[in-house]
């Protein structure tokens, strides 16, 4: 297992400022989401990913457009970052007929398969196997795909975790474990459940993978730790693991006040705040403040218009709930 921190990158400046913005346009829409759900417009319930924009949009700017990604029900960020609008997740969340899956799916199941997000999971660990199979399928027909399954930590105790890991290397995959520690499985900190101090990294090694330790809320750390495990998997090395240490802003979900969280310990990583570290960065690299703010003042907007747009769509038609239920557009039982 190798450690990634800090550290000199080969990503220019303009590359960093696009996905600084990308990270401004997720914080803005998560914040958009919280206050829908306040509002009684969001009716399930959601599962927020401030903290963990650089990840995602890390990870997806080290992927080519063809690339399949997996996610959890934590994966509003994954969506955004592989393509889809915050008009279309906050309309999916509202239940509009212009939803990203057309109120089919809502906030635990976001997908956009023409990006190659293939989908946003609510059983912990299952999409980790499927994530799997995509692998093995570019594999068999020698396409140079990836395919990338974001994870919590509390997956990794999870059966499908392991056997999506032994299959892999067995097969030698084209396939990245990317696991987004947050230090919390739901309400019980992680590392009161685990044998070991990184629950994914160090449990990689049993499977003859190799794994990295990384700084989830560094985005360059990100970018090019994925770059480096792609390439490997594109030329035959088979899958890595990735674990990402980053921090969840919110509670688990919108009925969950966080409060079994140690104040010194949010402290702590709020000051780490990937938005700010990436800001840090673009600082040492000489772009002006004026440049950043004109950034957020971009990703303000765009949400803003996502909102309003979301608000003012139309409910689903009835008719369409059992439209695009199999691949050729029907919906009669297949025996």
């Amino acid at each position: 297992m190798t450690t990634t921190g800090l550290a000199g990158s080969a990503i220019g400046a303009g590359e960093l400022l696009g996905l600084y913005e990308r990270m401004a346009v997720i914080r803005r829409t998560e914040k958009a989401a919280h206050d829908l759900f306040l509002a009684g417009l969001v009716k399930g319930t959601t599962h927020l990913a401030a903290g963990h924009e650089a990840v995602a949009v890390g990870a997806s700017a080290a992927l080519r457009p063809d690339d399949y990604v997996f996610a959890t029900y934590r994966g509003h960020h994954h969506a955004i970052a592989r393509g889809a609008t915050p008009e279309e997740c906050l309309a999916e969340l509202m239940s509009r007929a212009t939803g990203v899956c057309k109120a089919k799916g809502g906030s635990m199941h976001l997908t956009k398969a023409s990006a190659g997000m293939l989908g946003s999971y609510a059983i912990v660990g299952a999409h980790l196997p499927l994530a799997a199979g995509a692998a093995w399928s570019a594999k068999l027909r020698g396409s140079g795909q990836v395919a990338v399954a974001f994870f919590g930590d509390g997956a990794t105790n999870i059966g499908a975790f392991h056997e999506a890991l032994n299959i892999a290397a067995v097969w030698a995959l084209p396939v990245l474990f990317v696991c987004e520690n947050n230090l919390y499985m739901e309400y019980t900190p992680i590392g009161s459940v685990t044998a070991v101090a990184n629950p994914a990294a160090d449990r990689a090694p049993a499977y003859a993978i190799p794994a990295e330790l990384i700084d989830g809320n560094d985005v360059v750390v990100v970018t090019e730790a994925v770059s480096r495990a792609a390439e490997r998997a594109r030329s035959g090395g088979g899958p890595t693991v990735i674990e990402a240490r980053t921090y969840r802003h919110f509670g688990h979900s919108r009925t969950d006040p966080a409060t079994y969280r140690p104040a010194d310990e949010v402290a702590e990583w709020l000051r780490r705040d990937p938005l700010d570290i990436a800001r840090g960065r673009l600082a040492e690299m000489g772009v002006a403040p004026e440049q950043v703010a004109e950034a957020d003042e971009r990703a303000a907007r765009l949400v803003a218009e996502a909102v309003a747009a979301a608000k003012a769509a139309p409910a689903p038609d009835p008719r369409e709930a059992f439209t695009d239920v199999w691949a050729d557009g029907g919906s009669a039982w297949r025996t």
